[in-house]
């Protein structure tokens, strides 16, 4: 029969002919036959299946095989037998030999008929040491692709114990020599579907035997960090990383990161070939491997290898935006790339002549991946001009491109930036060596401590926070004659740009010193806040003065002219005017006095008084945030003090005065009229409910009328003599930003010292001001709503001693131009609630998240921590439209002034420099490297090296008052 069969296969005849005899001699198959008839077709079909020149003769193989197999297996058995197949694997069949291209085929096509025979164990046996001796060889992408169909079906044909171990690490030196030998779409496919095969494999096993995988991407990392190889592995190898358990991830960078015997070019080799695997398609969390080595290697402050491949590989990332199908991985490799380079523009510059094209292609493309991925660019574009401005030139024709696109928030780039810093990575050294502590987690920068200056570390971060005034001062342009507002400027840059945790502010506090003020000592907060705005203030009236005699000398244009004859920015950003009245008591005659105030210093009312009935006529109404409502009528105008009272007349008792209304910071369900505890609850308030005091007390106490008599008589210049009078302070004009100073320290006849008043008082987030009205007829009152902003708080007994630290938060308008032009406020929804505005604690080099409860409870927890001095901003209005709307005007993209370039220059300088400070300080720490829990064989240690991460970027000593050795900060 073998010899009916081979003569049909080998004729001439037409393959429909064929079919139908090789069809009778098959089904003649299926019947009884003695064995030596059986070996002859088995050769026969062994034959045709292996050497056959075309695909019909090894069909026919394949079905006289299968055939024989089903109804004669004790001879299949006999035929297929263990020395048959080492014989196959080892050398080939017939005249081809070893270049068989479907002897793994043909095994895998019998395996299924012998598998319960007495055979099996030794075929299984034999299989194992044959594919390990197999994939040794480095066999093609499609012999590879075979072996893992093979052992994909017949897993009990994988090697076991070291064998398996070696097996995947040889099959993954397989992978990285795979080449795609056509360009074809076709070969293309077919090459990734190989590829899939043999790593699909490598899944299987590791799904199997997890101890497995450690060696593995051991011996995956030493093929890339390899720098002997003349070709680089293929990029096939990012199939395997795919399937690594993402659960491993960060103890397998935290141990390669901090592994000795890895050398920086060999780690520079390998993430920069990890970088090329975006190019792969299909893969899955490649992205989030390139991104966490990154991240690792900025934690141990390898800042230099970083910078290297940032620089080589960033622009062929960005070209693979183009192909949807890994358009994904590039970008989020993109994103962090380009947010983590923040010390210098020149990786984002790199891309600039690209991003136009690339956006017109994506525009093009029109597809949901397509519209994403833009949006996401654009964002990551507006981070860059917001972190790097000062090239407009450059910029302009991205600017375009991008211009139809989403703009994100300044919140929005700040969060991105302050998160993917190289100096926001967390370092486990940190706790060991302070100076590696890492920038903190919130993105805002420390002030290091000089020596009892946290004085002026919390005005100027109060001041820095205060977001108009920041945004003025950053926007000075150069040569503007005001020598202490540039180095002001230089502060806030460095406070906003610099990757250092910490700056010292030295030549700052060197310039800005109060003359009477003790070196070394501690000092006055308010006092200094005066002190400088004054001095700020001075500089540029000074400034203005040249200008006008340039005027005069008809050297500047009418729009120079205009600007500098404005008023200074102190007085648009904290200048506020009042009005002193002071009236006879017998004559009824009136002088007026009015001036300005950048702050209002709150004395305490005598503990005699009764505050809740303060005999104040001029209401100033706290609102907590689950109370703001708009009121009916917002323009609404109060009556002037001494218009709705009538004068006393003679024997006629003094008309009442009308009362304090006083809304709290209330507990939902609360009466916000009770009088209870304000901002707090009254359990907590070291003072009794009915004792205790709030911000808006104060200032009705401050605008309460005061009654002049005894030794304080007035000399009344109608009367032409000292007669008994009356004072009232009135505000006349309110000011952008509201600085409250709670006159806490007072003089003490008894003791002959300054004593600090501890009482607890309630600070609201929400204030309105009574401020007259001008625009009113007759001489009213409006209420103005201030938002609060800062808090500086004073930690002691004592002025000449203590500690202060600072809670603020950004305070912006809601909308481009804040209120509606009406003036009216905004509705209470309208307004981000106060819990969902996001604090920050200042203390010195340490920077904290912080919320508005620590704020409200400071002092009850901690009774000689008390709120000294106060921010609040002004809400848009009828009072306020226009300097809101010049502010917004004014503003340039995203609210952030562009630098000038010696200030950007400046920065990145200094950035680079401590980059390589930090790094230099790591590599020269051994000894804290050696402390750690780590072994150099880290792959075999692997179970036993835990994340310890309960370090902080705050553990410095230097926080909260450390000196200026702390941290390698630039000196201003």
């Amino acid at each position: 029969m073998d010899k009916i069969l081979e003569a049909v296969v080998m004729s001439s005849y037409p393959n429909n002919v064929k079919q139908g005899l090789v069809r009778r001699v098959i089904e003649a198959a299926k019947q009884p036959m003695d064995s030596e008839q059986c070996w002859s077709m088995l050769e026969l079909s062994t034959k045709l299946y292996l050497t056959g020149d075309t695909k019909y003769k090894r069909e026919i193989g394949k079905e006289v095989l299968e055939v024989y197999g089903h109804y004669h297996p004790e001879e299949f058995e006999e035929f297929f037998n263990v020395r048959f197949l080492l014989s196959l694997l080892q050398e080939g069949y017939g005249p081809l030999g070893k270049r068989s291209h479907y002897v793994l085929d043909y095994i895998q096509l019998g395996l299924q008929f012998v598998l319960d025979s007495p055979s099996a164990n030794s075929i299984f046996s034999l299989l194992r040491i044959e594919v390990l001796r197999k994939v040794c060889e480095r066999p093609s992408p499609k012999q590879c692709a075979k072996i893992s169909k093979l052992l994909t079906q017949h897993p009990q044909c994988i090697p076991t114990g070291k064998h398996q171990v070696l097996f995947c690490q040889q099959l993954i030196r397989c992978i990285g020599q795979f080449q795609c030998v056509s360009e074809g779409e076709e070969a293309i496919m077919e090459f990734l579907e190989q590829v899939n095969k043999v790593s699909g494999l490598l899944q299987r096993i590791w799904r199997a035997q997890t101890s497995a995988i450690l060696p593995s991407l051991k011996e995956l990392f030493s093929i890339i960090s390899s720098t002997e190889e003349q070709e680089a592995p293929s990029n096939a190898l990012a199939s395997v990383v795919q399937f690594v358990p993402l659960e491993l991830m960060d103890g397998v960078i935290r141990n390669l990161t901090n592994d000795d015997s890895i050398t920086d070019v060999q780690m520079m080799t390998a993430i920069g070939r990890m970088i090329d695997w975006v190019s792969w398609p299909l893969g899955k969390h490649i992205d989030k491997w390139i991104i966490a080595l990154l991240k690792g290697l900025a934690a141990v402050k390898k800042f230099s290898i970083l910078i290297e491949v940032t620089l080589s590989k960033i622009e062929k990332v960005f070209s693979k935006l183009l192909y949807p199908i890994v358009r994904e991985g590039a970008l989020s490799v993109l994103q962090y790339m380009l947010l983590s380079f923040q010390h210098s523009h020149e990786a984002f510059h790199l891309l600039l002549p690209h991003i136009p094209r690339l956006v017109a292609s994506l525009k093009k493309e029109d597809s949901n991946s397509a519209t994403s991925s833009l949006e996401q660019l654009a964002e990551l574009i507006h981070c860059m001009f917001f972190r790097f401005s000062g090239f407009p030139d450059l910029y302009e024709p991205v600017l375009e491109a991008v211009k139809a696109l989403p703009v994100p928030n300044e919140d929005r780039i700040k969060h991105l930036l302050g998160q993917n810093a190289w100096t926001s990575q967390k370092n486990e050294l940190a706790c060991f060596y302070p100076r590696l502590a890492s920038k903190s987690e919130t993105g805002k920068i420390g002030l290091i401590n000089l020596g009892n200056t946290c004085y002026m570390n919390s005005i100027i971060q109060s001041l820095f926070m205060a977001s108009d005034f920041r945004h003025s001062v950053l926007n000075l342009t150069e040569g503007n004659s005001q020598p202490l507002m540039t180095k002001l400027q230089w502060l806030f840059a460095f406070l906003e740009h610099s990757q250092r945790p910490a700056i010292s502010p030295e030549s700052f506090l060197s310039a800005s010193w109060p003359p009477w003020f003790t070196p070394g000592a501690q000092q006055d907060c308010s006092e200094y806040l005066k002190y400088l705005l004054d001095r700020l203030h001075e500089e540029e009236k000074t400034g203005k003065r040249i200008y006008q005699k340039l005027k005069e000398s008809s050297l500047m244009s009418q729009a120079v002219e205009h600007h500098y004859l404005n008023k200074t920015l102190i007085e648009k950003m904290f200048g506020g005017k009042m009005m002193t009245k002071i009236r006879c008591l017998k004559c009824l005659n009136v002088s007026s006095r009015e001036e300005a105030f950048t702050d209002l210093s709150l004395a305490f009312p005598p503990s005699d008084r009764h505050i809740r009935g303060s005999t104040s006529v001029l209401p100033v109404e706290e609102i907590g945030p689950q109370l703001i409502e708009p009121p009916e009528n917002p323009g609404q105008v109060t009556g002037s003090p001494w218009i709705q009272r009538k004068a006393p007349m003679a024997r006629e008792p003094a008309a009442p005065p009308r009362p304090v209304e006083t809304l709290g910071f209330q507990e939902p369900g609360v009466n916000p009229l009770s009088g209870n505890a304000v901002g707090m609850d009254a359990a907590k308030d070291p003072l009794s409910a009915k004792d205790s005091r709030s911000v808006p007390d104060l200032i009705n106490y401050f605008l309460s009328p005061e009654r002049l008599t005894a030794e304080n008589k007035y000399h009344c210049e109608k009367c032409a003599s000292l007669q008994d009078a009356e004072k009232v302070a009135e505000l006349t004009e309110g000011p952008h930003y509201l600085i409250l100073t709670l006159l806490r320290f007072s003089f003490d006849p008894r003791t002959m010292k300054r004593k600090k008043i501890l009482d607890n008082v309630s600070i609201p987030v929400i204030l309105k001001l009574p401020i007259l009205d001008r625009a009113a007829s007759g001489s009213g009152f409006m209420s103005v709503v201030y938002d609060l902003c800062s808090v500086v708080v004073h930690s002691g007994i004592s002025s000449e001693s203590g500690h202060y630290y600072c809670y603020s938060r950004e305070c912006t308008d809601t909308g481009p131009h804040g209120q509606p032009r009406d003036g009216a406020p905004k509705p209470a929804s309208d307004k981000q609630l106060d819990f969902e505005i996001q604090w920050y604690l200042f203390n010195d080099t340490r920077v904290s998240f912080s919320s508005f409860e620590s704020v409200s409870n400071v002092t009850s927890f901690f009774p000689k921590d008390t709120a000294y001095v106060l921010f609040y901003r002004q809400r848009p209005g009828r009072q306020s439209c226009l300097l809101h709307e010049a502010l917004a005007e004014a503003g340039h993209l995203h609210g952030e002034p562009s630098l000038h370039k010696d200030l950007m220059e400046a920065i990145s300088k200094d950035n680079i420099l401590y980059l390589q400070e930090q790094e230099k300080e790591a590599r020269n720490r051994a000894a804290y490297i050696s402390a750690l829990p780590k072994s150099p064989l880290w792959w075999r240690d692997f179970d036993r090296d835990k994340d310890d991460d309960n370090s902080s970027g705050g553990c410095s000593p230097a926080a909260g008052g450390g000196g200026s050795g702390s941290f390698h900060g630039l000196v201003f």
